[in-house]
């Protein structure tokens, strides 16, 4: 069974700094493309960035420039760098894992292997 535990959420100012992390285990990590969503308040779930199984990572617009997707396989860890934040970066942040989308597929899904809890990031300008 396949989980995720997301961490590194809080609260910044704008032009500020945040670094999340998702834990995996349950599955055989490296077979597996990982992203990041978001939901922020009164929106629907938006991916912001993914990487692909063999390191290919893709990025929402949005975030281009500012985030940065990576990952260790060998601590089973996906991580998410988000530099100049700005207050409509405030949401509760998601990492997910699926076996089979990849790129701007793996972006534009609701419907994956794997979710974890969220966490939440709070940007006040």
């Amino acid at each position: 069974q396949l989980q995720l535990v997301e961490s590194g959420g809080g609260s910044v100012q704008a032009g500020g700094s945040l670094r999340l992390s998702c834990a995996a285990s349950g599955y055989t990590y490296s077979r597996y493309s990982m992203g990041w969503f978001r939901q922020a308040p009164g929106k629907e779930r938006e991916g912001v960035a993914v990487i692909d199984s063999d390191g290919s990572t893709t990025y929402a617009d949005s975030v281009k420039g500012r985030f940065t997707i990576s990952q260790d396989n060998a601590k089973n860890t996906l991580y998410l760098q988000m530099n100049s934040l700005k207050p409509e970066d405030t949401a509760l942040y998601y990492c997910a894992a699926d076996a089979l989308l990849r790129g701007y597929l793996l972006l534009g899904s609701d419907t994956l292997d794997a979710w974890g809890q969220g966490t939440l990031v709070t940007v006040s300008s």
